[in-house]
C-alpha cells in the first residue's frame, strides 16, 4: 500500500496556482509520492499533469465536481485521462442523504455515470461521512445500500475512518465488508477533549490503525490517503508529516 496526501488538508494554500504548484512541492518534500486533488483552485488538466511531474507526485484519486460527473462525464473521464488518475472520487452526496427520496435521486442521477466511467476503465469511488450510517425505511444503512444498488464493478468506496467511527461505527469492519471495492481510504485519527471529538494526526488519536492497516492490506487497497479536515489552527503541512512519520514508522511509504 502507498501513502498519499489528500490535498483537502491543504485546501488554503492551494487557494491560487502558484500556491497550487508550491504545495505539491512541499507535500513532495514530507515524502508522501501521491496525492489527492481535493479543494484546490481551478486548473486546466495539463497544468496539473505537468506539475505532478515536475515533483514526482501521481494523483491517484480526485473529488471532482458533483454536476460535471453527472451532466458531463464524458468530459470528465478525458480530463483525468490527461493527468493519468483512474479514480475519479465524489466527495459526498449533492445535499447529502437525509431520507429515502434522498438516496433515491443519488442511484437515479449517479448510476449512470459510474456506468460510463467503468466503461472507459476508470472507477467512480464515493467518499462517506456520518449521515450515510443512518438508516433507511427498510432498516438497512445507507451506505450498505450504495454497496448493492451500484454494482462491485460501477462504484468503490473511499472509506474514511474518522467519519466512520464518529458515525459509531467500526472503521476496519466496514473495510472488511467492502474488500475488493475501497482501493483508496482516508486515513484520519480522532481525539476526545472536553466531550468534543476532533480530528488528529494519524497515531495522535484513539482510533485503531494497527487493525485498520490489516484489513486494508486484506481488502486489496492500494492507496492511503492522509486527510485532516481541520488542524485547529496548527500547520497543516506539519500535521500531515506527523501522520507520514507515524505510518512511515509502520513500515509504510
Amino acid at each position: 500500500m502507498i501513502l498519499g496526501a489528500q490535498l483537502y488538508t491543504l485546501r488554503k494554500h492551494c487557494k491560487t496556482l502558484e500556491d497550487f504548484s508550491l504545495t505539491l512541492k512541499k507535500t513532495a518534500e514530507i515524502g508522501y509520492s501521491t496525492v489527492q486533488v481535493s479543494g484546490t483552485c481551478q486548473y486546466d488538466p495539463f497544468w496539473l499533469a505537468e506539475q505532478l511531474k515536475q515533483n514526482g507526485l501521481k494523483c491517484v484519486i480526485t473529488h471532482y465536481d458533483a454536476d460535471r460527473i453527472a451532466e458531463d462525464t464524458d468530459a470528465v473521464i478525458k480530463e483525468h485521462d490527461i493527468f493519468d488518475c483512474k479514480y475519479i472520487g465524489l466527495g459526498s452526496a449533492p445535499g447529502k442523504i437525509k431520507q429515502d427520496e434522498d438516496y433515491d435521486k443519488f442511484v437515479k442521477r449517479f448510476l449512470p455515470a459510474a456506468e460510463k466511467i467503468a466503461l472507459s476503465g476508470k472507477y467512480f469511488m464515493y467518499h462517506n461521512h456520518q449521515f450515510e450510517f443512518s438508516k433507511s425505511s427498510d432498516s438497512k444503512v445507507y451506505l450498505q445500500k450504495m454497496s448493492e444498488d451500484f454494482k462491485s464493478e460501477y462504484m468503490g468506496f473511499t472509506l474514511d475512518t474518522y467519519w466512520i467511527q464518529f458515525a459509531g461505527a467500526d472503521p476496519a469492519q466496514w473495510i472488511e465488508k467492502f474488500s475488493g471495492r475501497v482501493p483508496c481510504i482516508h486515513l484520519k485519527d480522532m481525539i476526545c477533549e472536553n466531550g468534543v471529538q476532533k480530528m488528529a494526526p494519524v497515531g495522535e488519536g484513539n482510533i485503531n490503525f494497527n487493525r485498520i492497516l490489516y484489513a486494508a492490506q486484506d481488502a486489496a487497497t492500494k492507496y492511503l490517503l492522509v486527510e485532516q479536515d481541520d488542524c485547529y489552527g496548527e500547520d497543516p503541512f506539519l500535521c500531515l508529516k506527523r501522520s507520514y512519520q507515524y505510518l512511515q514508522a509502520q513500515g509504510l511509504k
